[in-house]
């Protein structure tokens, strides 16, 4: 070309114009191109936050907002959208010549990512000193406003005790006491849309799902999920907790990286109706896929059968029942007692390297 760029032909001008946004991929490089008010757009295809298509979204007046968390970027410029101007993808220079629309690689404007600090939840998992610590996880959805008798809570409760008396840390977890929101697909778009932490987290500061992710993640050497029968399931609650749980599994999928190694888990399952095994085998799937582990008996359960609907009395059964009370408590034993033979596993080949290192730098034994 006689202006001495590097043109490079994405395609008849005409086609390309028939589409408000789309991904154009010519010479194994991938577009955003863009057409607006008789005007095309070219910008790179990958968004700055965790490479999203961004020729795959959609156009907000002149800025092309991700399909995948909704960053947005002009589409002529590249610049992000209002007040985060600093965050830019490349854009390149465009003409139409001979009916073809070209861009002009050598003439692109520079990627730059704002800095960005990383969130709390991204630091590597590592368990800090100190004495065991288990998270007791209550998925009831009773009003708090106007709160009843939740026997998955109160057992719940009896294993917290029993823990403390073990000399664990304990910490309590209420989903109901929680705001956060359910989970809103991006798996079902790419799995890197999936990301970790939580997208969801990542963009809305008052998600409280960061308690279990840290709990679960960070904090806990052990936990014990709680859960009253629902239709033969566990709680909506939980289910909507478990789908936003898909990010960590998630991590393994997309970066190899295990975020739960050597945590315990164990369950308490409470209802007026049946399906206990069936209720445990899915969140002893679940948890496993998360990388959780089992102590022998991973669960302690009630239910009076199917046919036996007189809420009233299974109440009181819970409620004045020693050998369930006893079975919850003996069961965070379980949990602490497989932990800490984890945590002294996982501490004896450092150990034992340390050793070994101050024997050699002292030399050898006379």
């Amino acid at each position: 070309m006689a202006d001495g760029g590097e043109w490079l032909d994405l395609g008849a001008a005409e086609d390309l114009a028939k589409t408000p946004l789309q991904q154009v991929s010519v010479g194994g490089r991938d577009f955003a191109v863009s057409y607006r008010d008789e005007t095309f757009g070219v910008i790179a295809n990958a968004c700055n936050h965790v490479g999203g298509p961004l020729g795959c979204g959609h156009l907000d007046g002149d800025y092309i907002t991700c399909p995948w968390h909704a960053w947005k970027f002009h589409r002529s410029t590249g610049e992000g959208e209002p007040g985060f101007e600093e965050d830019r993808v490349p854009s390149y220079p465009v003409k139409v010549e001979g009916g073809r629309l070209l861009i002009d690689l050598a003439r692109a404007t520079r990627r730059n990512r704002k800095p960005h600090d990383p969130h709390p939840l991204a630091r590597t998992p590592k368990r800090e000193p100190g004495p065991l610590r288990l998270a007791g996880l209550s998925t009831t959805a009773m009003d708090d406003k106007h709160p009843r008798f939740s026997g998955s809570d109160h057992l719940l409760g009896h294993a917290l005790a029993a823990a403390q008396a073990a000399g664990a840390e304990t910490k309590l977890l209420r989903l109901n006491e929680l705001k956060f929101r359910a989970c809103e697909g991006y798996y079902s778009k790419a799995a890197r849309a999936c990301t970790w932490p939580c997208s969801i987290t990542l963009m809305d500061p008052a998600d409280q799902m960061e308690r279990v992710y840290d709990a679960f993640v960070h904090w806990a050497d052990a936990i014990i999920v709680a859960t009253p029968i629902r239709w033969g399931a566990a709680s909506s609650l939980y289910f909507r907790m478990a789908e936003r749980l898909n990010c960590v599994q998630n991590a393994i999928t997309t970066h190899n990286r295990v975020l739960i190694r050597n945590k315990v888990a164990g369950f308490i399952i409470v209802g007026g109706q049946d399906n206990i095994q069936g209720v445990a085998g899915q969140m002893l799937g679940f948890f496993a896929e998360l990388g959780f582990i089992f102590p022998q008996f991973p669960y302690i359960a009630h239910s009076r059968g199917w046919s036996r609907e007189d809420m009233e009395r299974n109440v009181e059964v819970v409620r004045t029942s020693t050998e369930l009370a006893d079975g919850a408590g003996k069961l965070a034993v379980r949990c602490l007692d497989l932990a800490a033979h984890l945590i002294a596993r996982d501490e004896a080949p450092a150990a034992i390297e340390r050793g070994g290192r101050k024997a050699h730098a002292l030399g050898p034994t006379p």
